[in-house]
């Protein structure tokens, strides 16, 4: 089945480059109308005074390679259809329309169908009494051996470097020469743990088992060099590192690309930026590029990262400015700043003392939620997130633990309320550890005041409705605290016990929660299954009415 958004296979490459074009920053991209069967974008500001720079492939690399045609970089690109090469008369045809008498460089990725069909529309341009040139980009280590290495991310680089020395009036030779020297000081290396998607729905989810990687993957799916049985981040980078050193050499001063092969989130993304500083890469690194998406493979799960060896003419050429949606510039690398900050803790001061009583209610609902810990995870797993039982367990075991080292103001009931508060803030997390902190210090503070202590939670239950948004029938704990609250403000506590217990059933046959991650679950999968965190305060007051 397809994962993908499109009107439908056929015009789907069309309706892309139209949205870049619409969507450029610079409004400086322009469509060529030659042929329908021909995909050629250009520079609108474009006069043939210069070298015209010209790349181009399949479509499926977003934001290369209409992403970076601008000032700066690229004259055109020529978009073939998905993953296939454009055809020799799109590539002929973006020559003939961009090249003036300085002449043309195509910029090509190691594939054999580019070579062909770049390399035979070159040869039919020269016929015409164009000059062109043509280099071709190999920059993948994955195959150290390969004699045909594979243009991948590190293709951008190229793209950069020949677009400068064109931008700046170089002669043809000048951007040639200096591209070539790009070409063989630029490594890429690209991993994976999912391939990309398709259209058609033939993606081979299979292909890389759970808990590996691929190692060296193309940028088209094919399979990669190597496996590697771990996810690790530090691990995997570490190899790429190792890799990409031996390839650039140890001393070489270098500029590290990151580059998100589509399907990767910026959060992991970041991840990866901080396991380059930490590999011994870093103290080779004078800038960074990215991490963002610069050639893609579709949504592949997966990251590149390429390396340039710099030199002067190339930190120009990499440093200058474009207007190229697609490109990032150069950040200088620098370590991390960190400021020191002194932390504001809102603590809690309850001198520690004994009573049994007191002490046995705390080991009774602490025991009863940690005891519960599977049976609410597994009911949340219905309704939820499946967190429930962890997220009260982790609070219980916490003022358990307190308990045991005899750290609790016993004697203290208020105390004792406001030090629980702080302490499910800290130790709980989320939504629900907020909530019964809310609970706990409202009930604490309001017993400072004089108030019985059933009037005490009932305050608690007050404000922790009012900040949480959930009441009476929303399908929440609520729907068993409330009620048996009220019954222990008669001093019932075996009635209060039953008044939860009835309030946890009834959450069974609430078609509709409004109130926390069950809200947005559908009527059909709340039907018959209880609320966790009543189900929760119904089984601590059932411990209650037992001591």
């Amino acid at each position: 089945m397809s994962r993908f958004f499109l009107n439908s296979r056929e015009s789907l490459v069309n309706d892309a480059i139209e949205g870049v074009i619409l969507s450029s920053p610079y409004a400086n991209l322009v469509k060529l109308d030659i042929d329908p069967a021909i995909r050629v974008v250009a520079r609108s500001d474009w006069d043939k005074s210069r070298v015209a720079v010209i790349s181009g492939g399949g479509a499926g690399h977003e934001p290369a390679h209409v992403g970076f045609v601008g000032k700066g970089m690229l004259t055109a690109a020529v978009c073939g259809d998905l993953f296939a090469s454009p055809s020799v008369d799109a590539v002929l045809n973006a020559i003939v329309a961009v090249t003036g008498d300085r002449g043309c460089l195509l910029i090509v990725k190691n594939y054999t169908g580019d070579r062909l069909n770049f390399g035979l529309a070159a040869e039919k341009a020269r016929s015409r009494g164009l000059k062109v040139e043509m280099v071709i980009v190999g920059d993948d280590i994955a195959l150290p051996d390969n004699k045909q290495p594979r243009g991948i991310g590190g293709t951008a680089l190229v793209h950069k470097i020949a677009g400068h020395a064109a931008e700046l009036g170089r002669s043809l030779d000048e951007v040639l020469n200096i591209t070539r020297q790009a070409c063989e000081n630029i490594f890429s290396l690209g991993v994976a743990m999912r391939t990309c998607s398709l259209p058609e729905g033939n993606d081979d989810e299979e292909r890389i088992h759970s808990g590996q990687v691929e190692l060296g993957l193309g940028i088209h799916g094919e399979p990669g060099a190597s496996i590697m049985k771990t996810r690790n981040s530090a691990k995997i980078v570490g190899e790429m590192v190792k890799r990409l050193c031996k390839a650039a050499g140890k001393e070489a001063r270098l500029a590290v690309m990151v580059n998100n092969l589509g399907g990767t989130s910026e959060l992991e993304m970041g991840l990866i930026v901080a396991e380059i500083v930490r590999s011994p890469l870093h103290g080779q690194i004078d800038f960074l590029i990215g991490p963002a998406t610069m050639v893609s493979s579709l949504d592949m799960k997966g990251f590149s990262l390429s390396v340039i060896r710099l030199n002067d003419a190339f930190t120009e050429a990499l440093q200058a400015g474009v207007q190229a949606m697609g490109w990032r510039p150069l950040v200088p690398f620098a370590p991390a700043l960190t400021q020191k900050v002194q932390a504001i803790r809102d603590s809690v001061e309850a001198k520690p003392s004994a009573n049994a009583k007191t002490g046995a209610i705390v080991k009774a609902v602490t025991g009863t939620l940690i005891d519960l810990e599977s049976e609410l995870n597994a009911l949340d797993a219905k309704v939820g997130d499946g967190d429930t039982g962890s997220t009260f367990a982790l609070g219980a075991r916490d003022i358990a633990k307190l308990l045991s080292e005899k750290k609790l103001p016993l004697k203290e009931p208020a105390a004792l309320l406001l030090l629980a508060g702080e302490r499910l803030a800290t130790v709980m997390g989320g939504s629900s550890g907020v909530l019964m902190s809310i609970f706990f210090t409202a009930a604490g503070q309001k017993l400072t005041e004089d108030a019985t202590l059933a009037d005490a939670l009932l305050a608690g239950l007050a404000q922790m409705k009012h900040y949480g948004g959930a009441d009476l029938g929303d399908r929440t704990l609520i729907d068993a605290l409330q009620p048996a609250l009220e019954a222990l403000k008669k001093k019932d506590l075996a009635a209060a016990a039953k008044a939860a217990q009835k309030g946890a059933d009834a959450t069974a046959k609430m078609g509709k929660a409004n109130a926390g991650r069950s809200s947005y679950v559908g009527s059909d999968n709340l039907e018959g299954v209880k609320d966790p965190g009543a189900v929760a305060v119904a089984a601590v007051f059932a411990a209650l009415a037992k001591e």
